[in-house]
């Protein structure tokens, strides 16, 4: 588990480091496609809920410890906006 989340550490250094020089209207197109993707596969698998794995959490607690608390604010109401479409859905 811990070899992984080095793993997944570096990889996604990595990624951020290819992020540097890319535009900002680049990576909204970036970002708007994986959401795009994530959205399919969530209705490819029905009932099933997308779960994190210990070390993927790990990394998400990590990546968001730096931002201001204006962006934690508006992802969580994103995040509850979300969940409470989800509830009146079932």
């Amino acid at each position: 588990m811990l070899l992984r989340l080095a793993y997944l550490t570096v990889t996604n250094a990595f990624a951020a480091l290819r992020l540097l020089p890319v535009g900002d209207r680049d990576k909204d197109a970036e970002i708007l496609a994986l959401r795009h993707q994530i959205t399919i596969l969530e209705r490819q698998l029905g009932a099933n809920r997308v779960t994190f794995a210990p070390e993927d959490r790990a990394l998400l607690a990590a990546l968001l410890a730096p931002l201001p608390r204006q962006v934690l604010r508006r992802l969580r109401l994103l995040v509850d906006r979300t969940l409470s479409c989800a509830g009146t859905a079932t």
